[in-house]
């Protein structure tokens, strides 16, 4: 038993500083934005009744829209976030689903189609590899009642 408590140490040890390594690496990958920079939801208002297909349009000030893969400082692309309760890990990537939505062509609006009841909306800035900025853009969260 100490033999493996040995190699699994020895492991440990020879292996950290390439785990310390990427970290580096990836806290590289995370876009810089300015302290004034705001994302916001234009329409629908929080608290709108809205029928079961409508567009959300999306603002930004302090920053420029550029599609993913463009790497340009002070920039991004909108992610939207639906009925999201927590969120996902914003060191990585934002994860595609039906709920983030990505709007990599550099898209400022969108048409949603959801069920009645009641929803919320919650805009993300990522940069060109979909990686929300440091400090982070994101909007209030919306609630939205679809009738």
């Amino acid at each position: 038993m100490n033999v493996y408590r040995s190699v699994i140490l020895t492991s440990a040890l020879l292996f950290a500083p390439f785990l310390h390594a990427s970290e580096d690496a990836a806290a590289k990958l995370i876009s810089e934005a300015p302290a004034d920079a705001k994302v916001y939801i234009i329409s629908p208002k929080d608290g709108e009744k809205v029928g079961t297909t409508f567009t959300v349009k999306f603002g930004l000030s302090g920053m420029g829209v550029a599609p993913a893969g463009v790497d340009r400082e002070k920039t991004g692309h909108h992610h939207l976030l639906i009925d999201v309760d927590e969120l996902p890990d914003m060191t990585k990537p934002l994860p595609a689903s039906e709920n983030i939505i990505h709007f990599g062509g550099g898209q400022t609006e969108t048409e949603v189609t959801l069920p009645p009841g009641k929803h919320t909306l919650q805009l993300v800035l990522g940069n060109h590899l979909h990686i929300p900025h440091k400090p982070l853009v994101i909007s209030k969260k919306i609630t939205v009642t679809v009738e």
